[in-house]
């Protein structure tokens, strides 16, 4: 494996790369995140009355309504705010330090979106089994209207996990710690275990669980490669745009879907038939991911 090209995003780090800063750092971002998000609710409430907000959180909690997902995914951008202040006040670091230089991010995020969004028409494409018949959901028009919208919405979702777990943790710990194994599998298992979630996921919960550790660790290993954020960030917002704004499962974080499978993501067998495609798309995406990273 070549790393050279990680020492762009490690480099900034080793000043402040003492493991109780980082730790530090990850306590002050969420106590904001959590106060930003706080301070939203309580101001969106004031605005529109109890009885209007008592019904949008429930619409928040489901994700079943176009302007639910769009709140949802735009809130991620308080994460983004959350970062950049613990970035300044414990390691004198500017948000643009976990992104890596601007015009090979950009240059790589274009090249990697082109290569896994084709493989991601490709794969929608071939045969699938019942199981994976869809049936439609939003309005085609309303779906194209809101479209600018979703991109926006999920640029700033993805890239604020991707600053948070593929630029920030992995490279304060690859500052510390030399061996990939560290900083490749550290960040990737708390991504991993954020998606841990039974309410929702029922049986399939672990399943969930291991895909998005691979999910992880083929972000990582591109971030590394690359010496920036753009192919992660191009990858996790393709996958994304397939799963939130193309075709979602029935009743779970649907509303800007246009199109729904016809089970939820506590359908244990339904994710058993859908497992095995879902980790080879994974896995052709890192491979297409890499092979435009070369040219």
């Amino acid at each position: 494996m070549r790393y050279d090209a990680h020492e762009r995003l490690v480099a900034p780090a080793r000043a402040s790369s003492q493991p109780l800063l980082l730790l530090g750092g990850v306590v002050l971002m969420g106590l904001i995140f959590l106060a930003l998000n706080l301070g939203y609710s309580i101001l969106h409430s004031a605005l529109i009355g109890r009885d209007a907000w008592e019904t949008l959180a429930m619409e928040l909690a489901t994700g079943n309504t176009p302007r639910a997902v769009l709140i949802n995914l735009f809130l991620f951008a308080f994460l983004i705010v959350a970062l950049a202040a613990a970035l300044h006040a414990l390691h004198n670091r500017g948000l643009l330090s976990v992104i890596g230089p601007l015009p090979p991010a950009l240059r790589q995020f274009r090249t990697t979106g082109l290569a896994v969004l084709t493989l991601y028409v490709v794969v929608s494409l071939l045969p699938a089994g019942d199981v994976m018949d869809t049936s439609a959901n939003l309005g085609f028009g309303t779906w194209l209207m809101l479209l600018p919208l979703t991109l926006l919405a999920l640029l700033i979702q993805t890239g604020a996990e991707e600053l948070v777990f593929r630029g920030y943790l992995q490279s304060q710990l690859a500052a510390r710690f030399p061996h990939p194994t560290v900083w490749l599998l550290g960040p990737s298992l708390l991504f991993a275990l954020l998606h841990y979630d039974p309410a929702i996921h029922g049986q399939n919960t672990w399943l969930v669980v291991t895909w998005a550790a691979l999910f992880g660790l083929a972000t990582a290993d591109l971030t590394a490669r690359a010496g920036t954020l753009g192919p992660a960030i191009a990858l996790h917002m393709i996958n994304n745009l397939s799963a939130i704004a193309i075709a979602a499962p029935e009743g779970n974080f649907d509303g800007l879907a246009l199109y729904t499978y016809p089970f939820s993501l506590d359908d244990t067998a339904a994710l058993s038939a859908w497992a095995p495609v879902d980790f080879m798309t994974l896995f052709c995406s890192w491979l297409a991911a890499r092979v435009a990273l070369r040219r």
